[in-house]
């Protein structure tokens, strides 16, 4: 167990649209006595700050379990008009071994808002009250440990291990920690968190103002009753705080729990007017810019405006290679077009500044837009305004009529869309006006998120090896990831590496493995074509069966929630589309009469859609299957109708039967399936799921 892992509080503060990686972190802050220069040598010590007032230690219940009781820990924010910093203490007994890996401190900050500020180490062991200082100190490093995801925060970490840590020994340590980012402007926006599942202890949550700094607040339900107002300040008090769990299968919002938001900004539109002059100014191009011979080049090989955003795009996508640069306050600032375009890296923030000057030297009409890229922006509506919320920024271009999102961090097989990569609901338009929060409309997805096709030949006979042929089709962000992994091998050692993990129990001999990324389906396609073994079941009297793969549903899980939850939250399904479809090539000397399937289906439980079909013809066993999730919310009187559905729902495997002596065939119900290999199911995926919905 780590420092982090018993740590119960968490702040987050604006530090967010940086890049597509998510910054959270310590809040803004006033910087300390010590000058950022010195930051670079480590924590300076210091007296406990002011505004900051421990909690009394709880005492140690006699029958504690677990590995270590929190006697205090106490998190508190503070605000001034320089910014905010944070104070962190805390005083926990270690009950077991496996908890003394709390005596690795590694305490984290950025330089460029000075150090922090250790207010004091010590162990308390039979009455006594052990310095930790005078026997160790901090080692500072510094801690790039995103490199492999190019980012560079400059953020250091000093570490100090606690000598002679023992099981019954209590650890006090308490520092104060700045951040700094002048982009703010001196406004202050962030969250105060208690963990859901803390362990055992006393917790004090608090937040602080120098006079005429108040903020915005907002108090999610279940902290109003240890919420205590205090002069110039709000704190929060809980005492062995009970495990919190959101409702079964209730949407993501449901899961902001003992949460504490607080901000300066009024409202959506104060944030997007504060931060769009940033990108204003960093787009705008020097008479001598290099970018607008680009921007002229452009022009000339391209007459339409979608063509030459598209051409734009491309360029900054290909000829930019993403790093993430927070250093020196650059969090939040994006770097300017023309420096970008001369290092030829940057992060999210200065190739949306790169496309903006191109697209304006077009004539295209554009702006910067922040999004959550990691699909939490669930209830985002209901949240007070702050930056802190969004982790990406991309452009939205206007060009005849119609909208289009332009992402310069995507790889460069990414042209303008409709809709952004990232299945984002809510984003924040940065714009001179302010511009409020608005809602992408949920659509209904119209292609899989993946497809996978089975091509068996079995014409060899029932004890031969089969020939086999594989196609999977994944798009969006699971595409594009296989599109940047798979692109960066030569065809033999996909070859090679598919060989080695795959031949085993299934595949006998793989042939060929082949990959391309299709841009107009936006979708990354890999095919693998070889020999295999078809796991015929035989029966007593010659018969055999075979279960096709991909063609079988599990039945749903029931909807219920226990009596202490809310029965008025909806039941939430993540939204998906899978498709599978399977042409199965029978064995020679076989009659069609020989021959039958598991029965077809189409039905909606739970919002979801499953669907199956099947075909005989030309000698062949076609079937697709279906699942898409069409209604991700469902209230619960739709889950207590289903849930009496469940007992009816057919989740056999989809099988397959021949029977010797023959009867009349039985596969499927009238419908046509096409077979794997005669019909494009990258470019039209209907056969996986039918025009109407199910019973």
């Amino acid at each position: 167990m780590t420092v982090r892992g018993v740590m119960a509080f968490a702040l987050i503060s604006a530090l967010a649209a940086g890049g597509v990686e998510a910054q959270t972190g310590r809040p803004q802050a006033a910087k300390p006595t010590g000058q950022a220069a010195g930051a670079e040598r480590g924590p300076i010590t210091g007296p406990t700050p002011t505004w900051v007032t421990r909690s009394a230690p709880l005492a140690v219940p006699d029958n504690v379990g677990g590995p270590v009781f929190m006697r205090r820990q106490d998190v508190v924010a503070h605000i001034t008009d320089q910014g905010q910093a944070q104070y962190m203490g805390y005083q926990v007994r270690i009950l077991q071994s496996n908890a003394l890996q709390i005596g690795n401190i590694a305490i984290a900050w950025d330089p460029a808002a000075g150090p922090p500020i250790v207010h004091g180490i010590h162990v308390l062991r039979d009455g006594q009250t052990i310095d930790v200082m005078k026997a160790a100190s901090f080692e500072v490093l510094r801690r790039e440990d995103k490199l492999e995801e190019a980012m560079l925060d400059g953020t250091l970490t000093a570490v100090l291990r606690v000598p002679d840590l023992r099981v019954g020994d209590e650890l006090d340590v308490e520092w104060t920690s700045f951040s700094k980012d002048p982009t703010m402007g001196g406004k202050a926006s962030g969250l105060l968190v208690l963990a859901a599942s803390p362990a055992p202890g006393r917790y004090h949550l608090g937040l602080n103002w120098d006079a005429g700094h108040k903020p915005q607040l907002k108090v999610s339900p279940d902290m109003v009753p240890a919420l205590k107002p205090q002069p110039n300040g709000v704190a929060f008090d809980l005492d062995n705080p009970a495990t919190l769990t959101p409702p079964k299968d209730a949407p993501p919002r449901y899961q902001w729990q003992r949460v504490a938001e607080y901000s300066d900004f009024g409202d959506w539109p104060s944030v997007s007017r504060h931060f769009a002059p940033l990108y204003a100014k960093a787009s705008m191009l020097p008479p001598t810019s290099p970018l607008r011979r680009e921007a002229a080049r452009i022009a000339a090989a391209h007459a339409k405006p979608l063509d030459r955003a598209a051409a734009a795009l491309k360029l900054v996508q290909q000829d930019i290679r993403y790093i993430y640069v927070g250093l020196n306050g650059g969090n939040l600032t994006p770097a300017s077009a023309d420096e970008t375009w001369q290092r030829r890296y940057g992060d999210c923030k200065g190739k949306t500044a790169l496309l903006l000057a191109l697209l304006r030297e077009l004539g295209i009409e554009a702006e910067p837009v922040l999004v959550n890229s990691n699909g939490a922006d669930d209830g985002f509506d209901q949240r007070l305004a702050g930056p802190q919320l969004f982790d990406h920024v991309l452009v939205r271009a206007h060009i005849d009529g119609a909208t289009y999102w332009l992402d310069g961090t995507m790889p460069a097989v990414v042209p303008p869309a409709a809709r952004p990569v990232f299945p984002v609901q809510w984003v924040l338009p940065l714009t001179a006006r302010g511009d409020a929060l608005e809602r992408l409309d949920r659509q209904l997805a119209s292609a899989p998120d993946d497809t996978t096709l089975y091509d068996i030949d079995a014409r060899a006979g029932f004890d031969k090896p089969a020939r086999i042929t594989t196609t999977t089709i994944i798009r969006g962000v699971t595409g594009l990831q296989q599109q940047m992994q798979f692109s960066a091998v030569t065809p033999g050692q996909m070859l090679d590496a598919f060989r080695q993990q795959l031949i085993g129990d299934f595949w006998q001999t793989i042939d060929s493995v082949q990959w391309r990324y299709d841009q107009k389906a936006q979708a990354s396609i890999l095919t693998i074509a070889g020999t295999g073994t078809v796991d015929w079941d035989k029966d007593d009297d010659g018969g055999r069966s075979f279960a096709l793969p991909g063609g079988g549903f599990s039945p749903p899980e029931r909807r219920l929630r226990s009596a202490d939850q809310r029965r008025d939250v909806p039941f939430y399904s993540k939204p998906d589309y899978s498709c599978y479809a399977t042409t199965v090539r029978l064995p020679a000397g076989t009659a069609p009469g020989q021959w039958s399937s598991k029965p077809s289906f189409d039905t909606v439980m739970f919002g979801r859609h499953y669907h199956r079909a099947w075909e005989m013809r030309d000698g062949t066993i076609r079937m697709v299957r279906g699942s898409r999730v069409e209604q991700p919310e469902i209230d619960a009187a739709a889950a207590e109708r289903d849930n009496g559905r469940i007992g009816a729902f057919d989740n056999s495997m989809a099988y397959i039967f021949y029977t010797p002596k023959g009867k009349k065939p039985g596969v499927g119900r009238g419908e046509t399936v096409p077979a794997t290999d005669g019909h494009d199911w990258i470019a039209d995926p209907s056969p996986c799921m039918p025009a109407s919905g199910g019973a």
